[in-house]
């Protein structure tokens, strides 16, 4: 069976925890879209980890970890993060690299830092990874897969190019240096090296694992509210962060997606700029950073602090409904102990209307939220398994979101830790 693990919100939700806990159970985890510019933190018992390429099945023997076709493939950074996950006692996880996925290049980093600087205050909050410069190649057509490095006459002719391109933007728009077209193609032969033992048709692949009823985990970056179409654009990522894009960036039919996972938080986070109504500030927002997901709120791949807000109804009943949810896992419960009452935003006030539908950027920009405010349950969840033992005013809270989203909670984290879960109706 394959099943997706996708976000509801702006990313940070907890996926990496929720595909480390059921890749126990499968057979193959793929990564399906985006790059290093995101990560998730993983604790389990080999420690605590920040992933960026690797998929979270890397710390299963059993399980097969795959870079799909749709992800941006930093090549240093992946086996800069397999030396480091296997430094820390990992064993070498079985790794597979699609032979259609396509490589971020040195410049697409420079492209990226050169743009924010250019932009100054008017910038995107990139993460600076070579994202969009990344994506904006793919669909160009000037982008370089994975199985090119191998045909080394034509890489040469594709690279000068390629370069005459991108040195006229060098010289002229952001007044650096040009690219050195032989230096480019050393560091692609270094990158040859690299992959060529992980190389592989994964569409063939997954074709032959998905005949043989294996289960099969796609896990996603980011959230709904981050996708290029359906997000608070252009405050977005550059891939499709919705589970209908795993079938493309994974290869395989989209029928095969019997499960999606949509996880979300039991409050709201977000790194980066864009509209974000339910947002919090001051110590209240300072309290709730320091206190949620482990060690705080800080973006796993950047540090950067994550802007807090209460759990927004309009936004995550909107990202559950476009990613499909089967499942709804809620995390991080447990963060929230510490409050005598907790506001949940059930709907958006824009000029002088509520609306509890999820709207444009533009619209969502002057959004206002609409609180109702429930009792909480002041003690620490942590360590309790099942759901009837969760105290009363907790049950009600996870039970008033779920009525609001029209999707089942069906999973609730209350602790960073792989075992921390409660099954509610969870059908693995």
């Amino acid at each position: 069976m394959v099943k997706a693990i996708v976000g509801a919100n702006w990313g940070d939700e907890g996926k990496g925890k929720i595909t480390d806990m059921l890749a126990q159970d499968s057979d193959i985890v793929i990564r399906f879209q985006g790059g290093a510019n995101a990560g998730h933190t993983i604790i389990n018992n080999y420690g605590k980890f920040a992933l960026h390429t690797l998929p979270s099945g890397v710390f299963n023997d059993n399980t097969t970890s795959i870079i799909g076709n749709g992800v941006a493939l930093n090549i240093p950074v992946l086996f800069n993060e397999l030396k480091e996950v296997e430094s820390q006692g990992v064993p070498a996880p079985k790794l597979l690299i699609s032979d259609r996925a396509q490589i971020v290049m040195p410049y697409h980093v420079l492209f990226d830092q050169y743009e924010e600087e250019r932009l100054g205050g008017k910038s995107f909050g990139s993460t600076k990874s070579g994202i969009a410069p990344f994506y904006s190649d793919k669909y160009a057509k000037i982008g370089f897969q994975v199985n090119e490095l191998f045909d080394e006459e034509y890489l040469k002719e594709k690279i000068a190019n390629v370069c005459t391109q991108k040195n006229v933007l060098l010289e002229h728009l952001y007044h650096k240096p040009a690219i050195d077209e032989e230096e480019l193609f050393n560091t692609l032969m270094e990158y040859k090296e690299m992959v060529a033992p992980y190389v592989c048709d994964v569409s063939a692949y997954l074709d032959q694992a998905i005949k043989e009823g294996k289960n099969i985990l796609l896990e996603g970056q980011l959230g709904s509210l981050k996708d290029p179409d359906h997000g608070i654009y252009p405050m977005v990522t550059s891939s499709s962060t919705l589970a209908a894009y795993g079938a493309i960036g994974a290869g395989i039919p989209p029928y095969e997606i019997k499960k999606v996972i949509t996880v979300v938080k039991a409050y709201s986070s977000a790194v980066g700029a864009g509209a974000f109504v339910s947002e919090i500030f001051g110590e209240e927002a300072d309290e709730l950073r320091r206190r949620g997901g482990d060690g705080g709120e800080y973006g796993a791949t950047t540090g950067r602090p994550r802007r807090m807000g209460w759990f927004d109804i309009p936004a995550s009943k909107y990202g559950c409904r476009m990613q499909g949810a089967t499942d709804v896992a809620f995390t991080v419960l447990d963060v929230l102990g510490y409050l005598d009452e907790i506001p949940v935003c059930v709907g958006y006030e824009i000029d002088g209307e509520i609306t509890t539908d999820f709207p444009t950027t533009r619209k969502l920009e002057k959004a206002k939220p609409v609180l109702e405010v429930l009792p909480g349950w002041k003690s620490d969840i942590r360590g309790i398994t099942k759901y009837e033992d969760l105290p009363e005013n907790c049950r009600k809270y996870v039970e008033f979101v779920e009525e609001k989203l029209g999707y089942p909670i069906t999973l609730i984290s209350n602790g960073p830790g792989r075992d921390e879960i409660i099954y509610r109706g969870f059908e693995k």
